[in-house]
């Protein structure tokens, strides 16, 4: 929807972070598979409309720096590996991981201005994440029940949203969307807690399941009188549900939200699937079975929320007492650190 729309009779609340374009905050965001990038490879891509370029040295590890060389601005995208290092197609200067040039062919010594903004990488979940920074506080998420755990990650096919990730991300807090979206009358209560960095935040919502329409009596037959789910959110930009939690029946089950913006008024969404791995043919089974249960429960609920999302001018003025989880997450996202990949002057530290 169009922010100078409806500016006179329905002006927008304007916040410096959330919902904000102009600003990306630290945080992992998502690049790409990791078979996509091999032992020798490199790959020039855009990651929230910054160019930089990912390369895996001998030695197995991802690495990422800005895109274009210092000496004339040729991306590194259409250079090669050498070693550890990432070498420039034109001149041949060489750079490592750190972003500082260790070889110019033509000279021994090296400008002071010969170096790259390198960033912190992860590998996780069979994805590549990029951390707007040199250094990252933390790796990328991980599920409570998961962790120390082997885990199998099924990735979906990533579609695109038209609204700011900042408000897709607040679909699996709002309580009251359940009843009139989705036709679950369950009166949720909130529990929240935030990490002492201030980067995770982890909404939980339980209750009870009521025995009214058919839908109600079904899943209280099968998943029995209650029910709860958690939402853990990792700098706003990263999202892991966890889904039927102390119910009948099933284990918990996780997915992964990731979210890149691609420019003003459109985003990418990944989906990503994880269950512990289990061991044995039965357990291969289980595994995927639980898998397959994560994908339908979503794809369930996909088209219901898609609706919404597609077709929002976000706007929070008459905020109800039930809409305390989404005001918690807004507060939430404006203590977050503006990253140098924003498009407004940030201090460098």
């Amino acid at each position: 929807m169009n922010s100078r729309q409806n500016k006179n009779t329905q002006p927008r609340t304007e916040m410096q972070i959330f919902n904000n374009w102009d600003v990306v905050a630290k945080g992992w965001y998502i690049a790409c598979p990791s078979e996509d990038i091999t032992r020798g490879k490199l790959k020039s891509l855009e990651v929230c409309g910054q160019q930089i370029v990912l390369f895996r040295g001998e030695d197995g590890k991802i690495r990422a720096v800005d895109a274009y060389c210092p000496h004339l601005g040729t991306d590194l995208g259409i250079g090669q590996v050498d070693g550890n290092l990432i070498r420039c197609y034109f001149h041949h200067w060489a750079f490592d991981g750190e972003g500082n040039c260790q070889e110019i062919p033509c000279q021994s010594s090296i400008p002071e201005k010969a170096r790259l903004q390198s960033y912190a990488t992860d590998e996780k979940y069979g994805m590549i994440w990029v951390y707007p920074d040199a250094t990252a506080p933390e790796g990328v998420a991980e599920f409570d029940e998961l962790k120390g755990k082997t885990v199998i990650a099924l990735r979906d096919r990533p579609f695109e949203r038209t609204c700011h990730y900042h408000i897709c991300m607040m679909n699996g807090i709002d309580a009251q969307h359940l009843q009139t979206v989705h036709k679950v009358n369950i009166n949720m209560n909130l529990t929240l807690q935030e990490n002492q960095s201030g980067t995770l935040m982890d909404f939980t919502l339980s209750g009870e399941f009521p025995n009214t329409t058919p839908r109600e009596r079904l899943a209280r037959k099968f998943l029995g009188e209650n029910y709860a789910y958690s939402m853990r959110y990792q700098n706003a930009c990263l999202g892991l549900l966890t889904t039927m939690k102390n119910v009948k029946l099933m284990p918990p089950l996780h997915m992964i939200y990731a979210y890149l913006p691609i420019e003003p008024g459109k985003i990418k969404v990944q989906n990503i699937y994880v269950a512990a791995r289990r061991p044995g043919i039965l357990g291969w089974v289980v595994t995927n079975f639980l898998l397959f249960c994560t994908k339908m429960l979503y794809l369930f609920l996909k088209g219901e929320d898609g609706k919404i999302y597609d077709n929002i001018r976000y706007n929070p003025n008459a905020l109800l007492s039930i809409d305390r989880p989404l005001v918690e997450y807004m507060k939430y996202v404006e203590r977050l650190t503006p990253s140098v990949w924003s498009k407004i002057p940030i201090e460098r530290e």
